[in-house]
């Protein structure tokens, strides 16, 4: 990449990690959750559109093949939508998710050179070191004042700047296999000063995370550090052990900060506890399984867990939220098991190309590069487990964390290939025309995420004073908005009442 370039790359990569991190100390004229969702909407009709009318004007058939399976899913996101198409806003969430897969995909074929991709996974390590370690300085601070305030329970406090505990973990999901390899590669990784800047960020967040209890967090990354060392194995090791050696620092924080300091200067010490009980989530888990045999194999069309009369007497009785705490099955439910095909297709490809990624790898004992795929490896497997458990890309500032790693995994394991040349006069009149079709769509959908936050607003105002439900959070905050008819008060512009 070119200096400029590389630029660009780093500022939008930080611009990103800023609005997801420190978005309640930005002066925004929306909710924190509602501007990260329109940075993610936005950011993604950009690079769809313009990664779309690239490919269309300039790569070849072979290049395109690789781009058949993200095809297929992303196209089954808004087909299996079409039946619903009378619904309210039912183009906002298959557009969403079709953008999300289709732009990962098409920008990490894009990166052509082994350096190049080395190049993008640096950039974005640094900069999480950087954002967490900043994150972690800002919790130190809140630390500090929740003791000088004898405050008991931390976890009340700890995370700070997020909706709930939950969406902060799905982020420490992703981020926290990719610490270790800031002092593995890159141009600062025999610094002494930078090696100690990382294990503290790393020892702080590990604290959060034994804080707040993130099970699924937990899960994911002993998943994730058990995939890495199983497939990848040896080449593996250095980035295992560096990954340990922070968990261990973590460990120290914890019963430095979470329970001696504590002890010491408050009567009444309050440690969250790790628990193995399912927080209501198997009636929830339950009624999205019955949900997606209603239409087998289809769905019941996008948004239908918020908007399906109840199937399941356990539902009835549980607690409501935006979704059943569970990706896949939410998927499955919504637009049904024939989506999950779809996904299996895409990460078939994607073991595919890792396999014969590793093979390149250790026939040519290039070390950096193992140790890139294995944090990258790692991340990606942690938060795919996590997702299981609690819907982890629904929330904004997960899923633009996630897109960039994603991105990132996917050059890595996308076979190098030959940089196409610039556009000749014939391509970039078609390019012209690709990016203008391709925007337009990208258009059409912004509107419509636009008049969805304007009805949400409204409906949420005189919801929460007639019979508030809370903020079940989905693509929006607040995550209640459509309902089934039978829960609609009175009239709401856009409603099934309307």
């Amino acid at each position: 990449m070119t200096k400029v370039q590389t630029f660009f790359v780093s500022l939008l990569t930080a611009t990103v990690f800023v609005s997801v991190l420190f978005a309640d100390l930005l002066p925004l004229p929306l909710g924190s959750y509602a501007f990260q969702r329109f940075v993610q909407v936005c950011l993604l009709a950009i690079i769809c559109t313009g990664a779309g009318a690239l490919y269309i004007s300039r790569c070849g058939i072979e290049s395109t093949k690789q781009l058949l399976p993200v095809l297929i899913i992303a196209s089954s996101f808004v087909l299996l939508a079409f039946p619903f198409r009378e619904s309210p806003y039912v183009w906002v969430e298959p557009g969403l998710y079709a953008a999300f897969f289709f732009g990962f995909v098409a920008i990490g074929n894009l990166a052509s050179s082994e350096t190049t991709k080395h190049q993008w996974a640096v950039i974005l390590v640094y900069c999480t070191v950087v954002a967490v370690a900043f994150y972690g300085a800002t919790t130190i601070m809140v630390y500090l004042f929740a003791l000088s305030d004898e405050v008991s329970q931390l976890s009340a406090f700890i995370p700070w700047g997020f909706v709930n505990i939950r969406y902060w973990s799905h982020i420490a999901t992703w981020l926290m296999p990719l610490l270790p390899l800031a002092i593995l590669v890159g141009p600062l990784r025999n610094q002494r000063l930078w090696r100690f800047f990382c294990a503290l960020a790393a020892a702080v967040w590990w604290w959060v995370i034994f804080l707040s209890t993130s099970r699924g967090t937990m899960l994911g990354l002993i998943f994730g550090l058990f995939v890495v060392l199983i497939f990848i194995g040896r080449p593996a090791l250095p980035w295992g052990k560096v990954f340990l050696r922070y968990l261990g620092y973590g460990l120290v924080a914890w019963l430095i900060l979470s329970v001696l300091v504590p002890s010491i200067l408050i009567d009444e010490l309050n440690v969250r506890a790790l628990h193995a009980r399912s927080a209501g989530r198997i009636p929830l888990f339950l009624e999205a399984w019955r949900m997606s045999f209603e239409n087998f194999p289809l769905g019941m069309g996008p948004l239908s867990w918020l908007t399906h009369e109840t199937l399941t007497e356990e539902y009835l009785k549980s607690s409501k939220f935006g979704h059943p705490h569970n990706m896949y099955l939410m998927w499955a439910a919504e637009y049904g098991w024939l989506i999950v095909g779809a996904l299996m297709v895409l990460v078939t490809q994607a073991i595919r190309l890792f396999w014969l990624r590793l093979r390149a790898v250790r026939d040519e004992n290039q070390e950096t590069s193992a140790l890139i795929l294995a944090a990258f490896t790692a991340s990606v497997s942690a938060a795919l487990l996590h997702a299981g458990a609690s819907s982890v890309f629904i929330a904004p500032g997960s899923m633009l964390i996630g897109f960039f790693v994603l991105c990132v995994f996917w050059a890595l394991i996308s076979p190098n290939r030959v940089a196409t040349s610039r556009l000749g006069a014939g391509n970039k009149a078609v390019f012209a025309a690709a990016f203008i079709a391709i925007g337009f769509v990208a258009f059409l959908w912004l509107r419509e995420v636009v008049v969805y936050y304007d009805a949400m607003l409204e409906d949420r105002n005189y919801h929460f004073e007639t019979a508030p439900y809370g903020t079940p959070p989905r693509f929006w905050h607040y995550g209640m908005f459509p309902r089934p008819p039978s829960q609609m008060i009175r009239d709401v512009p856009g409603s099934f009442t309307d």
